[in-house]
């Protein structure tokens, strides 16, 4: 080892208006009462090996988990056009198999420990991140090494071919198949000039994927994955000297690679206006974005622009809402946002208008809104709320292990300084008004600009006038356009030789020691329930206040008030204007929320401890004096009217939906919680007045809080929610049954689907059944356990099939629905479904002593995570009050997973997995994949229409 660095990554809270100290005052929560100001650390060693590899440490010992976040500098930005998505595909490949872990090795073993685990990919960096109970972390870091030293020769031709495939299912499920997915691929393509890195897509295109060979794998490794070319971050509760021992032991060998000069990219300047249209084929609304270049990240004008973009169009009294949303009535939001990376910045405004809207007058209220701000300049009030806002999401990042494993590496690798984070804070709360005008100025202000409309198809005429078509590779739907892809060319690999026995896998360490946080418990004298958790670690508080409601308290012929309800809830109080309202929420630094589901309303938020109680105020002042403002009510009728409209074309969205409705039948539990739009249509102010009277009462009410406030400061910010607040509770309706005749196979058609969405099951048990947790254990190798579960290993890792698939049980205190979902790639539709079909069918009589310790071994160790922040800490909460689960519930649990036998799964299997019973749906291109349905043995496919009705004559 070379030395080393010790530091720490210190957060300043420099608002006095929004600052508690860092560990919590001795009782409440707020000012500690000497005027200073909180901090919070995270102390890091930082070191590098004799082969390059940097190493930060971070201990922390509030949970007993570790995580280990390896970072390396390569990202799509080191690719070169006609090469794209090479970084992407890698990341896939690094997790398929090494010379000691074996196919498949990673996952097992992960599962094994107990691990949260995956990738990312952006155009700079690509991450591999576990988070271990700790007794596993040794483990973790052999698993890490052996990818890093002893991968490549595992990897082959069909290895390759598969995972493309792979890669090709994500790009279809995240880009072709989604509303308004080729949105970037637009822009940047505009935006950035030839030769720069940041032209292309991450994810590449579907034909540099199908080019890319096993040589161009294997050079791309070369380059770019040595040891000198990582950052590896291990955060938690760790042995310092045992760590490192480890880390030596498995890494110290590695040889450090001679990595590639980048070449300087050329500089982004646009030398006028770019205007392009794409008609969307899964788009319902015209949309319009505006995209200026920028600087790249940590540049000092990136902050004050990170603040224009917020002080453009955050909020009521921003220029944007006031001119395009509330006067002008073109749409019902509008979005800023300024991304940084490695090389370059964009500033990027969106506009999503309601239907049919001209996107021409929408840049006419643009140029107005901004005319609007060049008058009025920037409001000392709205600098402040925009800080505010950023000090309590910085605090949020820092809530896990994770959260913190990631800063290290981000500012270590881009930064230049793992404890850079204070500064980034620092400066961006330095900012002033001059700073944002002139950034203003400088990049935006008569700049030249790409712009983008993107319109429904067959609405060409919406788009900008004088746009261009954008060129927009959008793929066939060709049966048996792909080959079979079977991987059967792994045989005996060429060893790659260690100074160690890597074939041995290192023990676990000493089992940490889980114990569930201690809760405190109380009542209002209306009867109100009030659980909390003391958390001292952040200045931050957590809350949720939840109502037993929701749309299960309302007519199935008008549905849609509850959820109306919650959109104006926080457009103004009684005393408050709405602007007034949200201003008073964000000086406070906090973020207040109101939604309704299907079996509750709830209002929920976050802020800084300091202002626990002033935030509780507002929060009362919400649910006791609603404002039934008619023109907020008109906008949040419009702005769900539009949602409705753009669900209506999303293929995800459409199955959720239609799944729902087969699922629960004529229960209102089986309405879209959004309505219908002539439901929305016919919703009066009266009708929210009267849900809100009849529904939100004590007796359905309970409030859970987790952070750094006590029991007494809780107790005494709800003392007006318990004075005068009553009401009797409604009655609610009988449980939802199931009915074998809803079983059966379904289609919806959208037309030129590239993906078929797949919902498959039946409506099963509650949660608070003594059956679920058992059954939940049996599930866990079939579709509950990730990437070793056994639908992932054959549809995805085996067949190429699709980016990913799940099932579980799902529940409350009614019964709730065994799912199995999935986007397969269209042409091979039936085949997915087949092969569910067979996996399903053969799975309890395949259950067997391996898949029972896999799923003991996971479900024991994974509980290391299960209280480690604040919104997992509200989620316990949440369960005891909803259901009467005790505290200790998720360790109680445990004695279920270790009596679980093999006999106990087949005979659940048996029970719960009949695929004759279960729905199966499919929403994709009916033209080309419904007549090869019939192969399935299911009986003929009803057509549905998207509402979930019978076409007639279908």
């Amino acid at each position: 080892m070379r030395g080393g660095l010790r530091g720490t990554l210190l957060a300043l809270c420099a608002l006095p208006l929004a600052c508690g100290p860092a560990d919590g005052p001795a009782s409440g929560a707020g000012d500690p009462g000497d005027g200073s100001t909180a901090s919070v650390e995270v102390p890091f060693e930082r070191y590098e090996l004799p082969n390059g590899l940097e190493v930060i440490l971070h201990v922390d010992r509030s949970d007993p988990l570790a995580a280990v976040a390896m970072t390396f500098h390569v990202g799509s930005a080191r690719e070169v056009e006609g090469r794209t998505g090479f970084a992407h595909l890698f990341e896939h490949l690094f997790f398929l198999d090494s010379e000691n872990l074996g196919p498949g090795g990673l996952d097992r073993l992960m599962t094994r420990i107990g691990s949260s685990t995956n990738g990312s990919t952006n155009r700079d960096r690509t991450n591999y991140f576990e988070v271990v109970p700790v007794d596993g972390l040794e483990k973790a870091l052999w698993a890490e090494a052996d990818k890093l030293g002893w991968f490549i020769n595992t990897v082959t031709e069909d290895v390759v071919a598969k995972e493309k495939q792979v890669v090709k299912n994500e790009k279809r499920q995240s880009v072709d198949n989604n509303p308004y997915g080729h949105a970037s691929y637009v822009i940047d393509r505009a935006l950035y000039p030839e030769g720069h890195p940041y032209r292309w897509q991450v994810i590449g295109s579907l034909a540099d994927l199908d080019a890319a060979s096993l040589a161009d794998v294997k050079e791309f490794h070369t380059r770019w994955y040595g040891p000198n070319n990582a950052t590896l971050v291990v955060a938690g509760d760790l042995d310092v000297e045992a760590t490192k021992a480890w880390i030596q032991r498995y890494f110290g060998e590695i040889p450090a690679r001679e990595t590639p000069q980048r070449p300087t990219p050329p500089e982004v300047a646009l030398d006028g206006d770019r205007l392009l249209f794409h008609e969307d084929n899964f788009a319902r609304l015209p949309q319009l974005q505006l995209a200026w270049p920028t600087v790249p990240a940590y540049h000092p004008d990136a902050y004050a622009l990170d603040v224009l973009s917020a002080i453009l169009t955050d909020g009521k009294t921003s220029p944007f809402y006031e001119v395009v949303v509330e006067e002008e009535g073109l749409a019902p939001a509008v979005n800023a946002f300024h991304s940084t990376q490695e090389l370059a910045g964009r500033f990027t405004l969106t506009i999503r208008a309601y239907a049919d809207t001209d996107l021409d007058a929408v840049r006419g209220a643009v140029d107005a809104a901004f005319a609007r701000f060049e008058s009025e300049g920037v409001p000392a009030d709205e600098l402040q709320r925009v800080k505010a806002g950023t000090e309590t999401g910085f605090y949020g990042g820092l809530s896990s292990a994770l959260g913190k494993a990631f800063s290290l590496a981000q500012y270590a690798i881009f930064a230049g300084d793992p404890g850079f984070l204070a500064e980034d804070l620092e400066r961006t709360l330095a900012v002033s008004a001059d700073d944002v005008m002139r950034v203003y100025q400088t990049y935006i202000a008569d700049r030249p600009l790409v712009a983008a409309s993107f319109v429904p198809r067959g609405q060409a005429d919406l788009a900008l006038e004088g746009s261009q078509r954008a060129e927009v590779v959008e793929e066939p739907i060709v049966q048996g356009a792909e080959a079979e892809v079977v991987i059967d060319d792994r045989v005996d690999i060429e060893r790659t030789p260690s100074v160690i026995d890597r074939s041995v896998e290192p023990p676990f360490g000493e089992a940490p020691t889980l114990s569930a946080p201690p809760v405190w418990e109380d009542a209002l004298a209306n009867g109100v329930r009030v659980l909390g958790i003391r958390d001292t670690e952040l200045p931050l508080v957590q809350f949720e206040l939840r109502f037993h409601g929701g749309l299960l308290l309302e007519d199935p012929a008008r549905v849609g008030v509850a959820n109306l309800l919650a959109e104006s809830m926080t457009e103004g109080t009684a005393r408050r204007t709405p602007a007034e309202l949200e201003a008073a929420i964000d000086l406070l630094g906090a973020n207040v929320s109101v939604s309704s589901g299907r079996e509750a309303f709830t209002i929920r938020g976050s802020t800084l401890a300091r202002n626990y109680a002033e935030t509780m105020a507002l929060v009362e002042e919400i649910l006791r004096e609603p404002r039934f403002d008619s023109a907020q009510f008109e906008l949040a009728r419009q702005r769900v009217a539009n949602t409705l409209r753009q669900q209506s074309a999303s293929p995800g969205a459409i199955g959720g939906q239609v799944f729902q409705g087969l699922l629960y039948g004529d229960h209102v539990l089986g309405r879209n919680p959004l309505g219908t739009p002539e439901s929305v249509a016919a919703v009066t102010l009266g009708d929210l007045r009267d849900f809100h009277a009849r529904t939100l009462v004590p007796e359905l009410a309970a409030f859970h809080v987790a952070g750094a406030v006590d029991h007494d400061a809780v107790m005494a910010s709800l003392q007006g929610l318990a004075e005068g607040w009553e009401g009797t509770a409604p009655a609610f309706p009988a449980p939802p049954t199931w009915s074998p005749q809803r079983a059966g196979l379904y289609f919806v058609d959208v037309p030129g689907s590239s993906q078929s969405v797949l919902n498959i099951g039946y409506l099963a048990l509650p949660e608070t059944d003594d059956g679920f947790w058992p059954a939940t254990v049996m599930n866990f190798r079939l579709g509950g356990g990730g990437f070793a579960s056994d639908l992932t290993q054959e549809l995805r890792e085996g067949r190429g099939y699709t980016y990913g698939i799940r099932s579980g049980f799902q529940g409350s205190d009614l019964p709730g629905p065994f799912s199995i979902s999935s986007s397969v790639r269209s042409n091979v539709t039936l085949e997915a479904l087949d092969l569910i079909k067979e996996i399903v069918d053969g799975y309890g009589p395949g259950f067997d002593d391996t898949d029972l310790d896999a799923t003991r071994s996971f479900l024991l160790r994974t509980n290391a995570r299960a209280f480690e922040t604040l919104g997992a800490k509200v989620g316990l909460l949440s369960d005891m009050s909803a259901y009467g689960f005790p505290a200790d519930y998720v360790l109680q649990r445990e004695a279920v997973v270790r009596d679980f036998t093999v006999d106990d799964a087949r005979r659940l299997a048996a029970r719960h997995l009949d695929t004759s019973g279960m729905i199966w749906l499919v929403v994709g291109d009916a033209a080309t994949q419904r007549p090869r349905l019939d192969a399935l043995g299911l009986g003929p496919s009803t057509l549905l229409d998207r509402d979930g009705r019978p076409v007639s004559g279908g």
